[in-house]
């Protein structure tokens, strides 16, 4: 070929490639610009994350705080800084730089972040009579740079007592220090967030009075609501750049999801017109019938966030609904459910893939009964034999599926739940109406029982799972009646001794 036409074709294609490339650049600049193939979910995480507080989930800095965020399906937490009380600092063991590179490689093989730095001591501690209030706050901004560069702090005005905001010496007091602490914030590249009894109205005043661009109100959705007052059209009289967190959380009487005073959808609306983002933590909103209960309420709570701010993630485990009655699935995911409270997780990622392991299996049950019916009609043996093949074969596939994501001692809970508990209910009533039954003798029955559960487990109804169990309680009972137990009596002082007790049978 001649050196011209290798000129031209080499030309030609490096022509191309431009064209090529710059084509490939105007798309990627539109799609950066303007999101267009970036999904709403992976918008929204990227626009909200949530979070708990390692104080209200009983884990104040505490290493397990982070494995439980995971478990809960948060994004982070607010990392406190210890408890101050009538102590100089803050109990702060992550002034150590050593702790503190142990808690932050925790946190990052966890994929769990320090959203904020939390000096919930001034919830009791008065921050006017903190002579050394810039070494408490400077601690602060230096725990945050060990974790990690962390941008917001939190510092409640709790302490400064209710009357703060009419005292006008004392409120002149609050406004020196809290300047001087956003000044020293500032000049550091952070933000300390402050929460107030007041509304965007008394809180713009405040910041004006206060002065300093490293103060930032950390907003509380519990206040508001305590007030009266709306959360939406006081939040956009605040305005964004002055919010920079949101405790998103009312006071503990029922989770969010139930709480009929917060409308959660508008606040989202609202954040989203305002062009807010930033981190959402829950502080409280406790079932007051459940208020110990860790896991359930924040679990709850986080699952009831991340699903209104659109960045819930989705179960590994696919519900196999598909072409079922809308209703008989509700019913199956409320029975399934029973397991999953019992294990304290229903309202987690684990808890969402449990749940679905275990209504699958009721599914799957349904489905290998049905068609066992279908055959009867033809032919009673073949449908049986079938039938007692797929049971045989799918049992274990279903325990494996539940050893994938709980431990051993879970997955016995599970099947407890699934068969109403009958085990322990009639092991103990067995070895208090018998006291004097011998270890070998508790030791069988409890075999048997738990043989009896294996069955029941894939019994097609509750009153055939109760059949399982009473052909084997015929079992045991003559077995012992073989080693010399006189039953009748037996059982009839095992009445006398319950009725004495108040009890009954």
């Amino acid at each position: 070929m001649p050196a011209t036409a290798k000129n031209c074709q080499y030309k030609g294609s490096f022509h191309t490639s431009i064209i090529y490339m710059e084509k490939v650049l105007r798309i990627f600049v539109l799609w950066v610009l303007a999101g267009l193939l970036i999904p709403e979910t992976v918008m929204a995480q990227q626009r909200y994350q949530v979070g708990v507080c390692d104080w209200m989930i009983l884990k104040r800095q505490k290493l397990g705080a982070f494995n439980l965020a995971r478990q809960l399906g948060c994004d982070g937490i607010e990392l406190d800084m210890g408890g101050l009380g009538q102590r100089e600092l803050f109990d702060n063991k992550l002034r150590d730089p050593q702790e503190a590179a142990h808690f932050k490689h925790t946190a990052d093989s966890l994929g769990i972040q320090v959203g904020a730095v939390a000096m919930s001591g001034f919830y009791a501690q008065d921050l006017t009579k903190r002579d050394n209030y810039l070494a408490l706050a400077e601690d602060c901004f230096n725990t945050m740079d060990r974790m990690g560069g962390v941008k917001t702090a939190f510092l409640p005005l709790g302490g400064c007592g209710n009357d703060w905001t009419t005292d006008k010496a004392k409120r002149s007091a609050v406004v020196k220090r809290l300047h001087d602490i956003g000044e020293a914030a500032k000049a550091r590249g952070k933000r300390v967030g402050i929460d107030t009894p007041l509304d965007a109205k008394g809180n713009l005043r405040l910041l004006k009075d206060i002065g300093s661009e490293g103060i930032a109100i950390f907003y509380k959705w519990q206040t508001i609501s305590e007030n009266g007052w709306d959360i939406a059209s006081d939040m956009k009289r605040l305005g964004a750049r002055n919010i920079c967190a949101i405790h998103a959380s009312n006071t503990d009487r029922v989770w969010l999801r139930n709480d009929s005073t917060l409308n959660v959808p508008l606040i989202k609306k609202t954040l989203d017109e305002m062009g807010w983002k930033g981190w959402l933590f829950v502080e409280r909103s406790r079932d007051v019938k459940m208020v110990r209960n860790v896991k359930m309420n924040y679990g709850a709570n986080v699952h009831f966030l991340k699903e209104i701010f659109n960045s819930y993630p989705e179960a590994e485990v696919r519900l196999d609904s598909a072409g079922r009655d809308a209703d008989y699935v509700k019913t199956i995911l409320e029975r399934s459910r029973k397991a999953t409270d019992e294990l304290g997780i229903t309202w987690t990622p684990l808890g969402q893939n449990v749940l679905n392991i275990i209504s699958n299996r009721y599914f799957q049950l349904n489905d290998i009964y049905a068609e066992r019916d279908s055959v009867k009609k033809t032919d009673k043996r073949l449908a049986e034999a079938q039938c007692d093949s797929k049971l045989y074969r799918s049992h274990f596939g279903f325990l494996a599926n539940l050893s994938m994501y709980l431990k051993p001692a879970e997955v016995e809970k599970v099947k407890d739940v699934m068969t109403f508990n009958v085990v322990k209910v009639t092991y103990d009533a067995q070895c208090d109406m018998i006291p004097t039954l011998k270890d070998e003798e508790k030791q069988q029955i409890m075999t048997w029982l738990i043989e009896a559960r294996e069955l029941a487990i894939d019994a097609e109804s509750s009153k055939k799972k109760h059949e399982v169990f009473g052909k084997y309680k015929g079992r045991i009972n003559n077995y012992l009646a073989k080693r010399g137990y006189d039953l009748t009596k037996e059982r009839e002082e095992w009445y006398k001794r319950v009725k004495a007790r108040g009890g009954e049978l």
